[in-house]
């Protein structure tokens, strides 16, 4: 899928590529994006995002990338630096997050109220 910035976003860092099976620390509840408690202990529902430490880089953590303490996926949360214009490629949607491909073929993060559906 397509997607068309809308508005600017500025990311925060950059971090490396973490791999499918890396522990993850310090999980907390996030002020930002807030989790319900049956995410952490049950069905998932309404799951939203945790405040983490990987490999020693505080960062954000989808929670349904998790299990047992460990990712169950590769993760990269390097945000997408973006401005109004740019054309992006959909690579992953998760709860308000977009994560997708620029036409430089840099990836990352941004919210998904900063860009509309092109195609």
């Amino acid at each position: 899928m397509k997607l068309l910035v809308m508005e600017q976003h500025d990311g925060h860092g950059t971090f490396p590529l973490f791999a499918k099976g890396t522990a993850v620390h310090n999980l907390q509840a996030n002020n930002e994006y807030p989790i319900h408690a049956d995410a952490l202990w049950g069905s998932g529902k309404d799951a939203h995002w945790l405040a983490c430490v990987i490999e020693k880089h505080e960062t954000y953590l989808p929670i349904t990338y998790l299990a047992d303490g460990v990712l169950v996926r590769d993760y990269n949360p390097t945000e997408l630096i973006v401005k109004p214009g740019q054309h992006l490629t959909l690579i992953d949607l998760v709860f308000e997050w977009v994560y997708a491909e620029d036409e430089a073929g840099k990836t990352g993060w941004l919210p998904v109220n900063k860009v509309i559906s092109v195609a």
